[in-house]
C-alpha cells in the first residue's frame, strides 16, 4: 500500500514538473537566473515552515540531532544550491537541447549511487525501461555535442543524483517534510552567500509587479514538486522514483502544442513514446495497472 502511495505522489511530482518547465520558459525571461532560484527556494522554505507550524510540528525541529541538522544541510548544499549555479551557469555556454538531454540522465546516476550505497535491486524489466528512457531521450532531443558546459551539466546531475540517495537515507528516520524544508532552506542560504559573494543580491530586490506573480506562480509549483516528491520518495526506491520524473518531458511537450502551436516533430514523438513506455517498466507494468485501478475503484466509492 505504501508502494501505491509513494508511485502516485510521484506520477504527480513528474506531472508538476512538466507543468513547472513550461511555464519557467516564461518566468526566467528577464530574470537573474541565480536570484530567481534563490527567491523560489526561500519562498518555499517559508511555506514549508508554515506547514510545519501550522501541523504545530516544530517539536520535531527542535528534537533533530546535530547529526540530522548536519544532513539536512549536506542535503541542501549538494541538491538545493551547488548543482543550480552549475547548472544555470552551464546553461550560458551551451544549448538548451544538450543541456536538457545530459540533465535527464539523472535517472542512471541515481540508480548506480542507489544500488552502491542504499543496496537497492533492480529488476530485469527496469535494465529495460531504462534502456527505453535512455533512447528516447536520445531522439528526442536529437545530436548532442559535450565539451566544458556540458560537463558543468553533467556534475551538476550526478549531485542531484547523490542528494536523491543521500534524502533517501535521511528519509528514514525523519519526517519527509522536515527533509524538504532542510533541503530549501539550506539551499536558498547557500544560494544567498553566492549572490553576496559576487555582488549579485541586488538583483533579488529589484522586481516589477509581473515578475513577482511569476515568482508566486512558480514557487507554489516548486514546493507542489518537492513536497509530493519527497513525500513519495519515502516509499519507493529511488532508482524508480527518479525514473518516473522524466514523464516531464512528454508533459512539457503537450502543453507546449496545445498552447504554443510548436509542432512535436516524429522523431520527438517517436522518443516521447519511449519515454512513457520505458517508465511503464521502469515501474513495472503489474504494478502501475494495480495501482491505477486501486485509485480508479477508490475514487468510485466502491469497497471490496
Amino acid at each position: 500500500m505504501n508502494e501505491s502511495r509513494g508511485l502516485l505522489l510521484v506520477f504527480c511530482t513528474a506531472l508538476v514538473s512538466g507543468v513547472s518547465i513550461f511555464l519557467n520558459s516564461f518566468a526566467v525571461s528577464g530574470f537573474n537566473p541565480f536570484a530567481f532560484t534563490f527567491l523560489k527556494n526561500a519562498l518555499v522554505a517559508v511555506f514549508l515552515l508554515s506547514l510545519i507550524l501550522l501541523l504545530k510540528e516544530s517539536s520535531s525541529l527542535k528534537s533533530l540531532s546535530r547529526s540530522q541538522w548536519l544532513s539536512l544541510a549536506s542535503i541542501g548544499l549538494i541538491g538545493g544550491s551547488i548543482p543550480f549555479l552549475l547548472f544555470f551557469y552551464a546553461l550560458k555556454l551551451s544549448t538548451p537541447a544538450t543541456a536538457g538531454f545530459v540533465h535527464k540522465t539523472l535517472f542512471i546516476w541515481a540508480s548506480v549511487l542507489a544500488i552502491v550505497f542504499l543496496r537497492e535491486k533492480i529488476s530485469k524489466g527496469f535494465l529495460a525501461g531504462a534502456l527505453l528512457l535512455l533512447a528516447g531521450n536520445f531522439i528526442f532531443f536529437g545530436p548532442v555535442s559535450f565539451g566544458f558546459p556540458e560537463l558543468l551539466v553533467l556534475g551538476a546531475t550526478v549531485l542531484w543524483a547523490a542528494e536523491n540517495v543521500l534524502s533517501k537515507h535521511v528519509l528514514k528516520n525523519t519526517q519527509a517534510r522536515l527533509v524538504m524544508f532542510g533541503r530549501m532552506f539550506f539551499g536558498s542560504a547557500f544560494i544567498l552567500a553566492f549572490l553576496v559573494f559576487t555582488n549579485q543580491l541586488q538583483f533579488a530586490f529589484s522586481l516589477s509587479f509581473p515578475q513577482i506573480q511569476w515568482l508566486l506562480l512558480t514557487s507554489s509549483l516548486l514546493f507542489l514538486f518537492v513536497f509530493t516528491y519527497y513525500s513519495g520518495l519515502k516509499y519507493i526506491p529511488v532508482h524508480k522514483a527518479a525514473s518516473i520524473l522524466l514523464l516531464a518531458q512528454p508533459i512539457t511537450a503537450v502543453l507546449s502544442f496545445a498552447f504554443l502551436g510548436k509542432q512535436i516533430a516524429f522523431n520527438q514523438a517517436i522518443g516521447l513514446s519511449l519515454i512513457v513506455t520505458g517508465a511503464v517498466l521502469v515501474v513495472g507494468v503489474s504494478i502501475v495497472f494495480s495501482t491505477v485501478k486501486r485509485r480508479a475503484v477508490s475514487l468510485a466509492g466502491i469497497k471490496f
